[in-house]
């Protein structure tokens, strides 16, 4: 690929990820009324807005204004996807300290479709913190903590696992390989979503003298490939090989992914069904029992898909039944749509087609993801899982926030919020071998992986390794003070022998990504239900800009303009690559009426871990 190429397709991506393919072109979704008893409380640099839920909302839309008349904007996080959120609270970091600022927040059905807006209520953020306690019930026990990092993560295209060529002196294929494998051994992830296994890099389709010719050779070394790492795939139907297209020269990104309808409808469900077939064959009732299949990938968006929304139905549609004709057993779904779009489209099509729909998949970055059991439960399709097939703190490529601590304590954020209402929640992507946009120019370049080239863990990929380190039963947990709840999150759960606390400090503000002092908290974790005068051996791990952070590190060694580490760099590197410990593991002892309490200062962004180990 030249420069030239490479540049070529970072402009058109760049022109075009925010067009979307038509319009908004069905469904049922209602308008909602507003919020009631919107609160705005002021705490230091922050204000936090609590509101009660609205019955069949997905989602909830912050607004702003100098006065209680407006004129009225959305806050703006700086997420740049989808910027309302699931659920309330929400912490307010973008105003200004002894400045009055005014909310009202709106309830929306689908992503597209807001109501009117709440009564108005104002605070002014005040300029000095105050203190923050965690207190945790260890006596307690919620239930089984969900983990919805664990049925799948996003990669680069797979064949990308097979290649021989170099990054930055490191091997490609066996460096993605790795961090693949480590997903699934260390963080217990089961599936990997990728795209691009009907690409022309596979030869899965070419015609001779016009007859079409199925070769599935290259996706079976890809999937046994992927098998051989303990993981099993979801198959994205996508993209379109080159002899099958209608028109060959729409693409996305570096390698050409070919984004076009089919030119024959009857021969993409042919191909669809022999694939289907063949990995039946290959693979057996695994296919049925762990595999799923995924109609294309982000349609709503002109940079993915050439044709209309409603040849995105039809090619559901087409797709769905070859797969169905195989086995009707099979799991298939979609939209697989970016920014939480098409999801009521899709369902009111599959209402009105009857078409099958086994899961809801689709994207959002800069958010935690919106809440779409409402908009099943309209549909009469309540259980149906819920799977974001992508998921991150932003959609742009190279932009430093991937690689900070900011990114991993978003990922906490995210999948906390997940629990209990989201099957799966897949942070796009593992590893930093990728190349949508051009292969990495630099060791840290703002890359979307949890692992850098020269496979490094960034504080993102400490976010999960905390989260996995969890006991099983969730303990109760209530957050109270400066931003407690809001700014400053918790999760605990315990095991026989341990209880484990996770906390961090985070606003969805990503202007305040490289750190905000006023925003810094000191937090009192209080463990209660503990055994009166019991003596506990106390770990705390800890990320923030000084520990366990790849980005700092690197700033310390590297030279200026230095893009890759030398031998030596490596080897320091390699050394720091670790979950620090915040001081050195000590002993801790419950008073008289079974509580315990430790004292964490927390900046922000910062996470922190304090397992309790007893004897």
């Amino acid at each position: 690929m030249t420069e030239t190429h490479r540049s070529e397709a970072r402009s058109d991506w760049e022109s075009r990820i925010g067009v979307r393919t038509g319009v908004s072109f069905a469904g049922n979704a209602p308008t909602l009324p507003p919020p009631a008893g919107l609160v705005a409380v002021a705490g230091g640099a922050q204000v936090t807005l609590d509101w009660k839920p609205v019955d069949g909302a997905v989602g909830y839309q912050v607004h702003v204004a100098d006065g209680p008349r407006g004129p009225w904007s959305e806050l703006d996080h700086a997420g740049r996807d989808v910027l309302a959120v699931p659920h309330p609270p929400y912490v307010d970091t973008t105003g200004t300290p002894g400045e009055e600022r005014w909310y009202a927040v709106s309830s929306l059905s689908d992503v597209h479709v807001e109501g009117p807006h709440s009564a108005p209520v104002s605070a002014v953020p005040l300029a000095s913190a105050g203190p923050v306690t965690v207190s945790v019930d260890a006596a307690s026990d919620l239930g089984e903590l969900e983990r919805p990092w664990r049925p799948m993560i996003g990669s680069e295209h797979l064949s990308h696992a097979l290649s021989t060529e170099v990054t930055g002196g490191r091997a490609i294929g066996e460096e993605l390989s790795a961090a693949l494998r480590a997903a699934h051994e260390d963080l217990g992830v089961t599936h990997v979503r990728a795209h691009a296994i009907l690409c022309d890099d596979l030869g899965v389709y070419r015609e001779d003298d016009g007859v079409p010719v199925h070769d599935f050779s290259g996706v079976d070394r890809v999937y046994d490939h992927v098998r051989s790492l303990g993981l099993h795939p979801v198959v994205e139907v996508s993209f379109m090989p080159h002899d099958l297209a209608r028109d060959p020269s729409q693409t996305v990104f570096e390698y050409g992914a070919i984004i076009s309808p089919p030119k024959d409808w009857e021969r993409w469900h042919g191909l669809v069904r022999d694939l289907t077939e063949h990995l039946l064959d290959r693979y057996g009732d695994e296919v049925v029992e762990h595999w799923s299949f995924e109609v294309w990938n982000e349609a709503n968006l002109e940079v993915f898909w050439s044709g209309t929304p409603e040849e995105y139905l039809r090619l559901y549609d087409v797709t769905v039944a070859a797969i169905r004709s195989v086995d009707d057993r099979l799991v298939v779904g979609g939209p697989s749509s970016a920014a939480a779009g098409w999801v009521e489209e899709l369902l009111a099509h599959a209402e009105e087609a009857d078409v099958p729909v086994d899961f809801v998949s689709t994207h959002t970055y800069g958010s935690p993801p919106l809440d779409f059991r409402p908009t099943l439960a309209r549909y009469g399709r309540e259980g149906t899982p819920i799977w974001w097939t992508e998921w991150g703190v932003t959609p742009t490529h190279f932009n430093e926030v991937s690689d900070a601590v900011f990114a991993g304590t978003f990922l906490l954020r995210g999948m906390v919020s997940a629990m209990g209402r989201i099957e799966a929640l897949s942070y796009w992507v593992v590893s930093d071998h990728f190349e949508e946009l051009g292969r990495p120019p630099a060791l840290l370049h703002g890359g979307f992986g949890l692992r850098t080239v020269g496979e490094l863990r960034k504080p993102r990929w400490w976010a999960l390794a905390m989260l996995e380190r969890l006991g099983p039963r969730r303990l109760r947990v209530t957050p109270t003070g400066d931003g407690g709840g809001s700014l400053v999150e918790a999760l605990a759960a315990s095991s026989p022998t341990e209880t484990t606390v996770l906390l961090w400090n985070l606003t969805l503000d990503q202007t305040k990504a490289s750190g905000s002092d006023p925003l810094r908290r000191l937090v009192t974790v209080e463990v209660t239900g503990l055994g009166a005068g019991a003596t506990y051996a106390l770990r705390h791990e800890r990320v923030d800009q000084h520990h366990s952070n790849v980005a700092a590190a690197w700033g310390r060694l590297r030279a200026d303009g230095q893009d890759w580490p030398d031998e030596e760099q490596w080897a320091q590197l390699r050394a720091a690559d670790r979950l620090e410990e915040a001081e050195t593991e000590r002993r801790v002892t419950a008073d008289a009426a079974g509580v315990l309490r430790v004292d964490v200062a927390l900046p922000m962004p910062a996470m922190s871990l304090l397992t309790l180990t007893a004897g």
